[in-house]
């Protein structure tokens, strides 16, 4: 039998998705597999004991399973006794896999893992019902409508969280330190996740943020920057690049986004048994900001490709990382096709930072540790001090002579989102030094 295997891709599970990495595949010879075969001796007693529970089960179960099954169902266990990452997919999980870089699915808009028998959530997606529903990263699922939890496979709790768009889900969700699960209504939707958002902050500042990586996620980027320079005479003083809740997806989008901001060394390299697991990326010369300061925002939401990016800039003292602790995803998963109608994701590879830093499980601890907060202003800054309107007989505001209406002031952007103000206040401080982050 001959084994198609598609070199790195994707990180974590997506409710209607799974990003993979479309790449030319390579073929891994008969040979190779009988020579792995010989070279150790195969557990005759552990396969006498499965064939006998095997038969007992044919023969004692309540009721008759065929072998098909069977075989399947033991093909699951022997992945999911590996890693939360590592899984068999058939059928309609295998189709939306093969689409996963597409950029649009079905579901709610949310990647989750499986820790302690839950379902974690990793990342809400952005303009998803997840999102739009409040959910968290770190946030446990501890019921699926009125089914628990415990006890079911990750892919069996995605399969019930699947479902036609416009139908109703509801998820109880424990978060935090709370003592008691809080419930929530999703209505699941087609996905269309659009990877890349930006802005200009103030003139000559830049925001790109990233919601997940795609096979086009780099272009996508890539234009964005162009059009965020043109609207600013031509050049950027600073980019925030913002990777919050960003969940990861095809390495090469992680790849390809680092290298448009380095101009030499390594961006990521990977480790594993085979030889195909061991992969090196490089940088090519051109760094499309010129050597303007970047500060990349993340938090516990940011996993996988997210965290390759924030690694590598991060080691070659290319931007200052600020937010919270990441997710701590730095293994590989491999599709490794079966037939038409299945194939194994499975764990072949961990990766690694240029400095050789392993993410996994320990995640990117940012340069400048900033919480998530709230900025309210004072709703009354003058509060008890003597005012033109406290005057006895004081003059009325005559209202402006026109019928145009006003537009209501735009929130400041410390209350619209605090992280991303402080984001700023760093560019300006490096813009004002004339210097390169470099923390």
């Amino acid at each position: 039998m001959r084994f198609q295997f598609v070199p790195p891709l994707c990180l974590g599970l997506l409710i209607g998705a799974v990003a993979c990495a479309e790449e030319p595949a390579a073929i891994e010879s008969e040979s190779v597999r009988s020579t792995a075969t010989t070279e150790s001796d195969l557990p005759l007693d552990a396969l006498r004991t499965f064939a006998d529970v095997f038969g007992r089960i044919k023969e004692d179960y309540v009721e008759e399973i065929d072998d098909k099954s069977l075989i399947e169902n033991a093909i699951r266990g022997m992945l999911s006794g590996l890693d939360p990452h590592s899984s068999y997919v058939d059928g309609e999980e295998y189709r939306d896999l093969q689409v996963g870089t597409s950029g649009e699915f079905g579901g709610l808009g949310i990647e989750v893992g499986m820790e302690d028998g839950f379902v974690k959530v990793i990342a809400p997606i952005d303009d998803t019902p997840a999102q739009r529903a409040g959910l968290q990263a770190g946030d446990m699922i501890i019921r699926i409508d009125d089914k628990p939890v415990k006890g079911l496979s990750l892919n069996e709790a995605v399969q019930l969280m699947r479902g036609k768009p416009g139908t109703e889900i509801r998820l109880s969700i424990l978060r935090g330190t709370d003592d008691k699960p809080f419930e929530v209504v999703l209505e699941r939707a087609v996905i269309q996740v659009a990877s890349v958002k930006s802005r200009t902050l103030e003139p000559g500042f830049g925001y790109v943020r990233l919601t997940h990586f795609q096979a086009h996620t780099t272009d996508d980027m890539l234009k964005a920057i162009d059009e965020l320079k043109q609207a600013n005479a031509g050049r950027l003083k600073g980019l925030v690049l913002d990777l919050r809740n960003n969940p990861g997806g095809v390495l090469n989008g992680a790849v390809g986004v680092s290298d448009a901001f380095l101009t030499d060394g390594l961006i990521v390299y990977t480790e594993g048994r085979v030889k195909n697991s061991q992969m090196r990326f490089k940088a090519g010369p051109d760094d499309v900001l010129d050597g303007a300061p970047i500060v990349v925002l993340v938090n516990a939401g940011s996993a996988s490709a997210s965290e390759i990016v924030a690694g590598a800039l991060q080691d070659h003292r290319r931007a200052i990382v600020m937010g919270t602790q990441t997710f701590g995803k730095g293994s590989v998963q491999t599709i490794v096709p079966i037939d038409e109608h299945s194939a194994l994701k499975l764990t072949t590879a961990r990766y690694y930072t240029p400095s050789g830093r392993s993410i996994q499980a320990h995640g990117i601890a940012p340069d400048i540790a900033l919480e998530r907060g709230e900025f309210k202003p004072l709703a009354d800054p003058g509060l008890g001090s003597l005012k033109e309107a406290d005057l006895v007989r004081h003059l009325d505001e005559q209202a402006p002579a026109t019928d145009e209406p006003t537009e209501p002031e735009p929130l400041p952007l410390a209350v619209e989102d605090f992280q991303l103000s402080e984001a700023l206040n760093v560019l300006k401080g490096l813009n004002i030094l004339g210097t390169v982050a470099t923390p």
